[in-house]
């Protein structure tokens, strides 16, 4: 009997363990799941610490990360899908205009594309636009480095 209950905890605490260890601790972003919003994007609900309120300056899916506030936008044009990526720090939103920012985006297909997003400084954000018009789920990490610092997050969106 006292083996069954050892073996009992044992593979008890093995599971909690895997399923720990399956929360990797992304900050991820929900699809859209309303056809009528005008930019097609939907609040996130931000996973881990925040420091202020995850409310959308540009009507975008936004994650707060420390001191950064992380904004996606996403809009259909005929060649493509236009991808803007508001960066700021701070309370007061400030932009930050000298970022390295690239998108890691997969299409609905599961094929990987890799975008460089350009700072627009009359817009104060990132942009890039993402050829073709395949309908479904599009999931989008977008890897920032400010000052040698990572502030990446992750983002999805339904076409």
């Amino acid at each position: 009997m006292k083996s069954l209950k050892i073996k009992f905890v044992i593979f008890g605490s093995l599971g909690l363990f895997f399923l720990g260890a399956c929360n990797n601790g992304n900050q991820v972003a929900s699809p859209d799941s309303s056809p009528a919003a005008v930019n097609n994007s939907a609040d996130a609900t931000p996973q881990g610490d925040t420091t202020h309120a995850a409310v959308p300056q540009a009507g975008g899916q936004v994650i707060e990360s420390g001191p950064y506030h992380l904004e996606f936008v996403h809009a259909a044009e005929p060649n493509g899908i236009h991808l803007d990526f508001y960066l700021q720090r701070g309370d007061n939103h400030e932009p930050i205009p000298d970022a390295n920012v690239t998108a890691q985006v997969q299409l609905p297909d599961g094929t990987p594309k890799t975008l460089n997003m350009e700072y627009d400084a009359a817009g104060k954000h990132y942009t890039a636009t993402l050829p073709g018009q395949a309908s479904g789920e599009y999931r989008i990490a977008i890897l920032s480095e400010v000052n040698g610092e990572k502030v990446n997050g992750r983002f999805a969106f339904n076409r």
